[in-house]
């Protein structure tokens, strides 16, 4: 079994499911008592989440870039990016090491190929949602992505950073999101994507009538497929 390096703390709440997540698939393979063979780095969210603000992707992408060469340097031989928004500098990341990067939107492509939907319904940040990195690479795979509004996006983001990032699930906010799905599944969306890493934290499987795509459980997915093969 390869070596995972999981770059997380962007929150530290979604970066603990990474972890559990990929020890429970990597049993259930396995059986007995084994675990996954991986490194944790888990950076400052604060200093991340600045940089966000203030449009200094670049510099943020130092920081990133500099945790996973560490990762690599202590015997990683995979690095997974436990954050959908921050795979904006997902290149200057894979530029900086020499071990594979698994992106986590070829996941959610994958995933999306393997139920034969093309139209998914994409939620997350207002920087996954208004920047191209995510649509684009979507595109690339024919995922056609179906946005909400920007006063949708604009309330979506709120409930992120001042709530699930802290481990606050409200069911207020559960119902805002589902009438965003509803939204999202008029307008053609075939399936759901979760595309930021805490919103498997509030909504779940049984909770929509349409397929979700939870961007943490595909990446986990993919990483121990690749990890074992």
């Amino acid at each position: 079994m390869k070596k995972i390096g999981i770059l997380g703390g962007m929150s530290w709440e979604s970066t603990v499911t990474y972890y559990q997540l990929m020890n429970q698939m990597v049993n259930q393979h396995f059986g007995g008592l084994h675990s996954a063979d991986c490194l944790i780095s888990s950076v400052n969210f604060q200093e991340i989440e600045q940089l966000q603000a203030q449009g200094e992707w670049g510099k943020a992408g130092e920081i990133l870039s500099k945790e996973a060469l560490s990762l690599e340097k202590a015997g990683a031989e995979g690095i997974l990016l436990a954050t959908n928004t921050m795979h904006k500098v997902a290149e200057q990341i894979e530029d900086k090491i020499s071990v594979p990067f698994l992106h986590i939107v070829d996941a959610v492509a994958e995933e999306a190929d393997n139920m034969d939907v093309s139209r998914v319904g994409l939620l997350g940040t207002k920087y996954t949602l208004k920047l191209d990195f995510f649509k684009n690479r979507l595109k690339e795979r024919n995922i056609d992505p179906v946005l909400p509004s920007n006063p949708q996006i604009d309330e979506i983001n709120r409930i992120i950073f001042e709530e699930l990032v802290h481990g606050e699930l409200h069911n207020s906010s559960k119902d805002y999101f589902i009438e965003v799905m509803q939204e999202l599944k008029q307008n053609g969306a075939e399936a759901i994507v979760l595309g930021c890493t805490e919103i498997g934290l509030l909504i779940k499987r049984d909770d929509f009538q349409l397929p979700l795509i939870d961007t943490t459980a595909v990446h986990v997915k993919k990483a121990v497929e690749w990890a074992i093969q």
